[in-house]
């Protein structure tokens, strides 16, 4: 299988390399260390799986793979990530990623979950999917829908509604429709405290570097 690796650590894009390069059913054709760069690279290589980063500098995966899916259809995607936060998990389960690892998982692991994958099947690190069983209710966040938190992503991007709404293709009030049952669940008073508490959450990234290749 044809494999594209998409995350801004040169140190784990060549450990995952070095574990790959000794299965006889997998080849990376392509790296990249950034979302923009990544599409490039998946649209020239048309790869069977790409395993994104969750958070590359000023971009986030799950973003990246929507775009994908557009050029590469037969593509399927797995979450390669440090993070475990249940506002993520839960963004990707409904972006129906087809894999989700974290990046401390052993190298068998990993293999498992590509060639999972590669079955048409989904893999969830089981550390993950521990995150993901715990119940917590004393985390308002647990009250927001899928949408409601990637809208509250792109308000610790300090995205305006208008933006927002351009980037989900949806109706500007529809967003505002959003912010409100936001700050209605989060006991918020306005969009700017909504933006704090996101980040305290660890939404919102900034950064830039970029770098790729065709293997």
């Amino acid at each position: 299988m044809r494999l594209v690796l998409i995350d801004d650590h040169p140190l784990v894009l060549k450990g995952i390399i070095a574990v790959i390069q000794g299965q006889k059913d997998m080849e990376v054709v392509g790296t990249a260390s950034c979302g923009e760069v990544g599409i490039i690279v998946i649209q020239e290589c048309q790869p069977d799986i790409a395993l994104v980063d969750l958070r590359l500098p000023g971009e986030y995966g799950l973003d990246i793979i929507k775009k994908a899916r557009k050029i590469a259809p037969q593509c399927r995607f797995i979450v390669l990530t440090s993070y475990s936060e249940k506002a993520d998990i839960k963004r990707a389960m409904a972006e129906k990623v087809e894999g989700y690892v974290l990046k401390e998982a052993m190298p068998e692991e990993i293999l498992n979950a590509i060639r999972l994958v590669a079955r048409n099947r989904t893999y969830i690190d089981p550390i993950i999917m521990q995150t993901l069983l715990s119940q917590d209710k004393d985390d308002p966040t647990e009250q927001l829908t899928p949408r409601e938190l990637e809208v509250l992503e792109f308000l610790a991007r300090g995205m305006s509604n208008r933006d927002i709404a351009a980037t989900l293709f949806v109706t500007e009030y529809t967003i505002k429709k959003h912010v409100g049952h936001i700050l209605e669940k989060l006991g918020l008073t306005d969009r700017t405290q909504a933006a704090l508490y996101a980040f305290s959450k660890g939404l919102g990234q900034s950064g830039s570097n970029c770098l790729g290749s065709l293997v």
